[in-house]
């Protein structure tokens, strides 16, 4: 198999996750890293070997890429997105794609209009548990689901927003609890239940961080038109980062799910479980709740640039959840309130 050349684009915190799968990769070679602070962005490559930037559009110009790795605030992950497809550069976006839908559909479009790769992460997909429910679902194991619930009570804190110069904003994060931390749990939901909404009702509030304007609560229940009832709750108010947890009520049983683990308990009275199994040099990189499959879409995404398989996550598999999202924040109102 051809080693892609690639880069980084932003090197905070959730860039050690890229990083350290690419380095694990025997498809990838990292070559570049680009941030606009040059401290963190000198930092990077001094530990990995490879050269760094301070201008993206300097390195997509520069450097022979096949691929890049964005890990940037959310209201610019299409722009850059569409920046390097234009340049015949395929593209890993971390999620959120954008803060609004039709940004997020215009990455998608250009990506279909040119060719290339375009990849968003949804490293929760690829946890052991995971795939074992979708696989009971669909499978038809289970009968048909019924309904699902799902709920995060996280905490964040007023120095997690304070110390960053877009988190907390309607404009540059695009919301709080919902499109930054709740955003995995609700695309496993929606993955699993794979089907479109047909209504939805939400409330969202800011209840404890005046420092910021976004929610950092919502419930709701949405109506999939299969049929499915979900009912969601989401906080950054807890005292700790609770494992989150769903569950599925469905014809032949019924489904309980962490990142971690699963469980599943059939009317006939058998059980199955499922656990996440650790890769190799994984275990310690980031925090605990961002899990740690982050390797294993990595890899996925350089067989599909190989041509050995489709793209699992693609931009147009992945705005089936933007598009959710979307449609929570105009459920609720909050957003429209603050953006006029």
């Amino acid at each position: 198999m051809k080693r892609f050349k690639v880069a980084v684009v932003g090197c905070g915190c959730i860039s050690i996750m890229h990083f350290a799968s690419i380095a694990m990769a025997e498809e990838c070679e990292l070559v570049c890293c680009c941030d606009v602070k040059e401290d963190r962005a000198r930092a990077c490559a001094e530990k990995y070997g490879v050269r760094y930037y301070t201008d993206y559009n300097e390195m997509f110009d520069k450097e022979q890429l096949d691929a890049v790795h964005l890990c940037l605030p959310h209201h610019i992950h299409s722009k850059v997105s569409i920046d390097a497809m234009e340049r015949g550069i395929n593209v890993l976006c971390e999620k959120p794609m954008d803060v609004n839908l039709e940004a997020a559909e215009r990455a998608v479009r250009r990506g279909e209009e040119l060719g290339v790769q375009y990849g968003i992460i949804s490293q929760c997909r690829y946890h052991d548990s995971s795939r074992f429910v979708k696989n009971r679902i669909s499978s038809g194991r289970l009968g048909k689901i019924i309904s699902a619930s799902s709920s995060l009570t996280w905490v964040r804190y007023d120095d997690y927003y304070a110390k960053s110069d877009w988190k907390g904003t309607w404009d540059k994060e695009g919301g709080g609890v919902v499109i930054n931390q709740a955003i995995h749990t609700l695309d496993l939901v929606r993955w699993i239940v794979d089907s479109e909404i047909d209504t939805l009702s939400v409330s969202m509030s800011n209840r404890a961080h005046p420092i910021v304007e976004v929610e950092d609560s919502c419930e709701g229940l949405i109506t999939f038109k299969n049929g499915v009832k979900y009912g969601f709750w989401c906080m950054n108010n807890y005292g700790c980062n609770e494992p989150i947890e769903i569950r599925f009520h469905c014809e032949l049983g019924d489904v309980k799910l962490s990142y971690n683990d699963a469980y599943i308990t059939y009317s006939d009275g058998t059980k199955e479980e499922a656990h996440n199994v650790e890769d190799e040099n994984c275990c310690g990189l980031g925090m605990d709740y961002w899990g740690i499959k982050h390797v294993r879409q990595i890899r996925q995404f350089y067989h599909a640039l190989a041509g050995l398989e489709p793209l699992e996550i693609s931009g147009r598999e992945a705005l089936k959840t933007h598009k959710m999202i979307m449609q929570i924040y105009d459920s609720a109102g909050m957003k429209a309130k603050f953006t006029k």
